[in-house]
């Protein structure tokens, strides 16, 4: 594992956006029978997700967040020194999507800007390269912008995911101050990477016109090779092995017990798989919020906007916070972090 340490850098502030058409679980019976729906409701703890139109990317939500923040917080465009965009569902292959996002916002051409390609531990991730440049002496605030819309690489015939992904766009700010010390953990072990994957359209297996055929599994889901897809119980067992691990290591190296806890924020995968890890952690479930029900899974985007909706006007504790995030790569990551100076700005919508 990689373990690193910060001091006097933190999160100031955080905004979100997510899009105003909601999709119900419930209404998901062209799918499944009503009977199946209910207990998966039951279970994953989602009850409704917010999907982007046609279109309507990662970047443009990612955008409307961005404004938010700038607006509400009163930061000029001048001050910033880094943006970081972390998404799988980019703009384009290329481009990068970070450089047109530094021009939309209009933020200086002396900005550094760049993409990072990862999934549900890419918050983490994105954070420990923010808190990275904001310890420089020539960069002192960084954007963070971690955006998903899942739901157009998800097939609309799949009832594994379909029922789980949900669509968001989120901002936060980093930068220098009193924000005492910061702790990561990031890992990786990519002789899993087949569990969670979107196996055509890339340029190891090219678009094809094999590829974009929707093709029936003994399960009855329907699904092209250029659409996500993934196998639960390995993901289970996955988070299972790494998650409440990783999560005592950041414990240890910060030398915080897991009762002098303020907050876990886990990545919003589904609420039967977090539940278990918090159990197994031996921490109170009313010390683990919650997003999921309203958005459902919105992979790297999950933790942001889950401060924003859950975060902005409660859990008032937020000294010893952990922030943690598992998935594709396979890929995960925690930090402990002090959010009593992050500035939540109210959720909207695009």
């Amino acid at each position: 594992m990689a373990i690193i340490k910060t001091n006097g850098i933190g999160i100031s502030a955080v905004s979100a956006c997510v899009p105003s058409k909601v999709e119900r679980n419930c209404d998901l019976e062209y799918l499944m029978p009503r009977s199946e729906i209910d207990k998966i409701i039951n279970t994953i703890g989602i009850e409704e997700k917010r999907l982007a139109d046609d279109k309507v990317c990662s970047s443009d939500l990612c955008f409307a967040a961005a404004k938010k923040l700038l607006y509400d917080n009163e930061i000029e465009p001048e001050s910033i020194g880094a943006l970081i965009f972390v998404s799988q569902t980019p703009d384009y292959r290329q481009p990068a999507t970070a450089p047109i996002l530094q021009h939309r916002l209009g933020l200086p051409k002396t900005t550094l800007a760049f993409d990072v390609n990862l999934a549900c531990s890419g918050f983490v991730y994105g954070l420990s390269i923010a808190y990275s440049f904001a310890s420089q002496a020539g960069i002192d605030r960084v954007l963070l912008l971690v955006g998903e819309t899942m739901s157009k690489i998800v097939s609309r015939y799949d009832k594994v995911n379909t029922p789980l992904f949900g669509d968001a766009g989120t901002a936060t700010l980093i930068e220098k101050g009193d924000f005492g010390n910061a702790v990561f953990s990031l890992n990786s072990d990519g002789s899993g990477y087949e569990v969670m994957m979107v196996p055509y359209g890339g340029f190891r297996n090219p678009s094809c016109e094999e590829g974009l055929k929707l093709v029936e599994d003994a399960a009855g889901n329907r699904r092209s090779e250029e659409h996500f897809r993934m196998n639960g119980m390995d993901v289970f067992n996955f988070g299972m092995r790494v998650e409440p691990k990783d999560i005592g290591c950041v414990l240890s190296e910060s030398g915080v017990s897991i009762d002098n806890l303020d907050l876990l924020i886990f990545h919003q995968a589904n609420k039967f798989m977090t539940d278990f890890y918090t159990k197994r952690l031996k921490l109170s479930p009313e010390k683990t919020p919650y997003s999921l029900r309203y958005f459902g899974n919105t992979s790297s985007a999950s933790i942001p906007l889950t401060i924003v909706s859950e975060l902005k006007n409660s859990y008032p504790n937020r000294e010893r916070v952990v922030l943690s995030g598992f998935g594709a790569g396979l890929s995960w990551g925690s930090v402990l972090l002090d959010l009593r100076q992050c500035r939540i700005s109210d959720l909207i919508e695009y």
